[in-house]
């Protein structure tokens, strides 16, 4: 699983060249830590539900090396992210109403705090939010709030080592959300 991953990895550093908007990161920026998530993985989630978690790992990686090298989310990157969750959702058997319904309700809150605090939340997050929605909701009603709450308390632990004025969201994200997405109700 950790050659898997750290190949997964390398392919994404490949991709994120690639983009339109490219971002330039090392190889091992990307394979590195895809292989360690992957491997985590691969321990602690159950066999039906691992696609969900290794998706989510690979994701995550390149769209936090993004975010925090560049400072956004690429389209590119994080509007797929809905039709792959959602298939491998369905692949591993999750209901697809209730992972709308968290999709709608994750990403409607991001999108109401973006409207009413525009320099609180960026684009980008709000478009991720959500896909990742789908998942907390695939694994539990209570996902959603502790998932929000990971996000917050992740975001807010970078901003103490962030040396800028604006902090990135997406990676408190995408780190609550596959840390919860390896222990599905």
């Amino acid at each position: 699983m950790v050659i898997s991953g750290f190949l997964a990895g390398a392919a994404g550093a490949g991709l994120l060249r690639r983009l339109p908007r490219g971002a330039h990161v090392g190889l091992l920026w990307c394979a590195v830590p895809t292989a360690v998530l992957w491997f985590v993985a691969w321990a602690l989630a159950p066999p039906y539900w691992l696609p969900v978690p290794l998706l989510l790992g690979w994701l995550g990686v390149l769209l936090t090396v993004t975010d925090l090298r560049h400072r956004r989310l690429p389209d590119a990157l994080t509007l797929p992210a809905y039709p792959a969750i959602g298939i491998t959702l369905w692949l591993c058997g999750a209901d697809l109403w209730r992972a709308l319904a968290g999709c709608l309700l994750f990403g409607g809150f991001h999108l109401l705090v973006r409207l009413l605090a525009p320099s609180a939340m960026g684009g980008g997050d709000v478009k991720l939010a959500g896909s990742l929605g789908a998942v907390l909701a695939s694994v539990s009603w209570l996902a959603l709030p502790v998932g929000a709450l990971l996000a917050s308390a992740f975001t807010l632990a970078l901003g103490l080592r962030w040396p800028s004025d604006s902090l990135p969201h997406g990676p408190g994200l995408l780190a609550a959300t596959w840390l919860v997405a390896l222990f599905p109700g």
